[in-house]
């Protein structure tokens, strides 16, 4: 499988990474293509998890920053009055959730918390686009880096303000601004580069675990800042960003971005299977030789949005990151001021309990994938995910409060349906649309599309969050209310996708009999 063990040093050795050198003069001989695979997923795999616990730190902060926000709108529910819990006196949530942290702890706290995530979230969206761009014409490992490390630098300037006694808002939504410019540069890098070495055969299963780094990241993140809450909410974000700048300087010695980089040769099996013209096959593999890749130009940002299917997936994807970001960054403040068999949970427990919802994200990223591979269809597996959030947010909302069982459950049939499509967009659909058939073979379009789709998500992430902030101080209702409002608009959004699907599906069993092809495509509209 690609080994290269005895073939002669490649002249491509320049660019491998520092440790990559070390290991194969240790050895006396190169590193397989298989091996390089692994580096690949492990690599990025941990590098996205540090950026998303360094992401997640923000939420779980959050209630100990802002306990005194006990009220929040039950009492302005256009629901059913049994779905709600009891409220118990301000000075029990009060006692049990500390005094919070000017400015934060005022009456205003929510909406102050909620443009704290419109900064962060706002310029990561922005940066995202510019990101992609940088992305396919700079060296990916460096990029990575350079945005890892800055990651940390300002997550742990966040926290410095616990330790400094820092109580103004502008200087805490600076820090924010520079965290979400820097974190920008992770999605499009990790993904580019997993798309570098791995073809679309089976890509939706190996891309749906691989997206468990999303879930892993938000998990460890949580309990690490929950664990740290009782020492000073400073620690909750010093950790985490010592974490990510570690990651950050093994990806600089480690991770080779791409077979060409590394001088390992391309295997037209297992990168790409070959295009077809017609119906006819041909020889030519997707991904071209090393030669025709050095002469490849990088697909300009307009030039992305047109290969069919960007469009309607990043739309799609606006709305299923408003419900995913919305999850992130407020479930374990709803969870703390949220009586859940008439009491509320600590900062801590909440904190832990809300990784449930992530856990099922993680199972709902590996069925998506799977089901995608399995059936053939990005757009209508994506689709049925949406509109299946619906009734479990709905369920979620009016019996998550009778036990902590149930809240359990229904956290985690939620998480599974909600990241379920989130995972299969940014992954598995980015890269098929990243080495669509429309580039004719042209690989610098990965990062690009990626960050088209992904930063279109991420605008749909900074709104979510910011409503959320406004909202819930009235009714926490109205939010889930708006949250079903965009799993069913990200749905419908496919709708043409889908239909394309289904009809190619009737036509490819017309006429072979029904045996379907089973590489995933997606499908031309």
């Amino acid at each position: 499988m690609g080994s290269l063990e005895e073939e002669p040093t490649p002249q491509t050795n320049h660019s491998k990474p520092p440790a990559v050198r070390l290991i194969e003069y240790i050895k006396n001989s190169t590193i397989s293509f298989r091996t390089y695979q692994a580096i690949v997923l492990i690599l990025t795999f941990f590098a996205y998890t540090s950026y998303h616990a360094a992401r997640k730190t923000t939420s779980i902060v959050k209630s100990a920053l802002d306990p005194e926000s006990s009220k929040l709108g039950f009492s302005l529910s256009p629901w059913p009055g049994n779905h709600f819990h009891t409220r118990t006196e301000s000075n029990q949530v009060s006692s049990a959730l500390g005094n919070g942290w000017a400015p934060f702890n005022g009456t205003d706290g929510t909406v102050l918390l909620g443009d704290l995530d419109l900064a962060f979230l706002g310029v990561y969206s922005m940066g995202m686009y510019f990101a992609g761009h940088l992305g396919d014409r700079l060296d990916l490992r460096i990029f990575l880096t350079v945005g890892m490390v800055g990651t940390g630098v300002f997550t742990s300037l966040f926290g410095v303000g616990y330790w400094f006694n820092i109580h103004n808002f502008y200087y805490f939504l600076i820090v924010q601004m520079f965290a979400g410019l820097f974190q920008s540069t992770g999605w499009p890098s990790v993904v580019a580069v997993v798309g570098n070495w791995f073809g679309k055969k089976k890509r939706g299963l190996i891309m749906g675990i691989w997206n468990a780094h999303t879930s892993v990241g938000n998990i460890s993140g949580s309990l690490i800042a929950s664990a740290l809450l009782k020492y000073g909410w400073g620690w909750s974000f010093a950790v985490p960003s010592l974490l990510i700048a570690f990651v950050g300087s093994v990806v600089f010695l480690l991770l080779p971005v791409s077979p060409e980089s590394v001088g390992v040769e391309i295997e037209v099996d297992e990168l790409q299977p070959p295009k077809k013209i017609n119906d006819e096959e041909i020889i030519e593999p997707l991904l071209g030789s090393e030669k025709e890749i050095q002469k490849e130009q990088a697909v300009g940002f307009i030039e992305a949005w047109k290969i069919p299917g960007v469009a309607p997936f990043a739309l799609c994807l606006f709305f299923a990151k408003l419900v995913a970001y919305t999850f992130l960054y407020w479930l374990p403040f709803y969870i703390s001021h949220t009586a859940i068999d008439g009491k509320y949970l600590s900062d801590e427990t909440a904190g832990n309990l809300s990784t449930v919802f992530d856990i099922g994200g993680v199972l709902g990223g590996i069925l998506a994938g799977h089901i995608s591979d399995h059936l053939d269809a990005r757009a209508i597996t994506a689709a049925s995910f949406m509109y299946c959030a619906i009734p479990a947010l709905f369920f979620y909302r009016c019996y998550g409060h009778i036990s902590l069982y149930m809240n359990i459950i229904l956290m985690f049939i939620a998480g599974m349906f909600v990241n379920g499509p989130y995972a299969l967009i940014t992954t598995a659909v980015s890269a098929d649309l990243g080495t669509h058939s429309s580039l004719n073979g042209n690989s610098r379009a990965l990062a690009t599309v990626t960050a088209i789709i992904d930063g279109t998500g991420s605008v749909g992430a900074a709104i979510g969050p910011l409503l959320t902030g406004y909202i819930s101080a009235k009714s926490w209702s109205a939010v889930f209310t708006m949250l079903m409002m965009a799993a069913l608009v990200a749905g419908l959004l496919l709708t043409q996708l889908v239909v394309a699907e289904v009809k190619a599906k009737i036509e490819t069993a017309r006429s072979r009999g029904d045996h379907p092809s089973t590489t995933p495509a997606i499908v031309e509209v």
